[in-house]
Formats: C-alpha cells, sequence, structure tokens
C-alpha cells in the first residue's frame, strides 16, 4: 500500500495536478479582491479555495505516510508543511491578516517545480558570497554617506543634511530613482557634484550589483554541475545494474543448456 501511494504522489500526472490546482487557487485568491466578483462569487471561492486547502492537506499527510521518519530529513517537506499549516491557520482566524496568509499557497510552486527549486537552491548555495558582497555595498554607501553629509549637507541640507538622510539619499541614488534629480540639486551650489555621483554610480551599480548576479549565477552553474554528476552517478549505476542481470541471465542459460544436454545423454 505504501509503494503504490509513493508511486501514486510521484506520477507526474499527479505532480501536474498539484500545480494546476495552486494556480486556480492562486487565481481565486486573486478574484477574491475584486469586490464585485467576491460579491457575486464569494461562496464559489470560498468553496474552491476550502477544496484546494483539502488537496493539500492530503498529499501532506501522504507524503508522511510514505516517508515516515525521513519526511523531516528534506527541507522541502518543512517548507510545504509550514505553507499548508499557515493556510490552515488563516481559515481559523478572524483577522483580515490572518486571511491574507492564504497568498502563502502559491509559494508550493517553489518545491512542486523542479526548475523553481533549482533557482530557489542556487539563491540559497549563493548567500554566503552574497553576504560578503552585502557588507562590501554597506560600507561604500556608509563611506559615500559620510563624505556626503559633510560635502553637501550646508547647501542641500533635505538631502544630505544628517548622516540618516545621506544613506537613504545615497541608496536612493544608487537604485537608479530620480538621482537625476538629487544630482542637479547639488549641483546647483556644488557644480562638481558630479564626479562624486559619477563614481558612487559606477562602484554601487556597475560593479557591486553585478558581483551579486555572477554570484548568482557561479551558485546556478554548481547546481546544475551537481545534478548532471548526479544524474551521470544513476546513470552508470543503472548500466552496472544493468550488466549484472544480463550476466546472471546469461549464467542462468549456461547451467539450462547444460541441464539439457545432461538430460539428452541419459
Amino acid at each position: 500500500m505504501r509503494e503504490r501511494t509513493r508511486a501514486f504522489i510521484n506520477h507526474r500526472r499527479f505532480q501536474q495536478f498539484i500545480v494546476g490546482v495552486i494556480l486556480v487557487n492562486a487565481a481565486t485568491l486573486g478574484l477574491e479582491t475584486v469586490p464585485s466578483v467576491a460579491a457575486r462569487y464569494g461562496d464559489v471561492l470560498w468553496a474552491i479555495d476550502h477544496v484546494a486547502l483539502y488537496i493539500f492537506v492530503t498529499e501532506l499527510l501522504a507524503k508522511i505516510y510514505v516517508e515516515r521518519a525521513r519526511f523531516p530529513r528534506d527541507p522541502w517537506n518543512i517548507f510545504d508543511t509550514v505553507i499548508v499549516g499557515i493556510a490552515l491557520l488563516s481559515t481559523t482566524g478572524g483577522l483580515s491578516v490572518l486571511r491574507s496568509l492564504r497568498i502563502l499557497r502559491v509559494l508550493r510552486l517553489l518545491s512542486v517545480v523542479p526548475s523553481l527549486r533549482r533557482v530557489v537552491s542556487a539563491l540559497l548555495r549563493a548567500m554566503p558570497g552574497m553576504s560578503s558582497i552585502v557588507v562590501l555595498l554597506s560600507l561604500v554607501l556608509y563611506v559615500a554617506a559620510v563624505m556626503a553629509t559633510k560635502m553637501y549637507g550646508e547647501a542641500v541640507p533635505e538631502r544630505f543634511g544628517s548622516l540618516p538622510t545621506s544613506l537613504f539619499t545615497l541608496y536612493q541614488t544608487m537604485t537608479g530613482d530620480d538621482w537625476g534629480n538629487i544630482a542637479r540639486d547639488v549641483m546647483q551650489e556644488h557644480p562638481s557634484a558630479w564626479i562624486f555621483f559619477t563614481i558612487f554610480i559606477l562602484i554601487c551599480t556597475f560593479v557591486v550589483l553585478n558581483l551579486f548576479m555572477a554570484v548568482v549565477v557561479s551558485a546556478m552553474e554548481e547546481e546544475s554541475a551537481m545534478e548532471r554528476a548526479e544524474l551521470a552517478e544513476l546513470e552508470d549505476t543503472s548500466a552496472a545494474s544493468t550488466r549484472l542481470i544480463l550476466a546472471e541471465l546469461a549464467a542462468l542459460r549456461a547451467e539450462i543448456n547444460e541441464l539439457r544436454r545432461e538430460k539428452a545423454l541419459e
């Protein structure tokens, strides 16, 4: 029974069905935000939402039944358990905050779709390298904020009047949000300020932020290489098993032929 259940929940069609349920549930939760649709079809949306939740709970219980002690060893199983637990909590709570947490069920696509799972795994693998880049970016931002406060604080106090204000302004500049107007405000009093902003943008946007992408791409390549290595190992194991089976069949056939010859001689 357990093996049949395992084969059923791991079947490609069942996984596609779960993806479909997640997408339908996401659509119903989005339609609930439209007042006219919610007023006319609220009961139908409520029924679809609860049916989807029951399907998720049934799938989770089936996984627990199949894997038993191995269930908590898989981080994706823990992720699914947390998401489904939050969904159950949101149906029993009366607060709007709890009800809004139902949309988190859409995140189950991360554990169901293999390609999304690979991307998340790569991002998690890149976290150590990304943390170093965050420290570097923070140092650059802090040094630039201190310099900008001392150089432009009196001329443009609303932009660089204090260290927190300068940090926010430079963070806004780093993201490319209205940085041209910020630079023009400063250049009215300090015409050479374009040099500071150009160097700051070059360092933050074109150097440090590109390092983020480089680290993520490297992590995704490592993840792909590990998957290829696992597939190659499985293929080698399968080929070795096939050769062993063929050798045993050949030996068995030789024994049968030997018995036939002995019987013919008798």
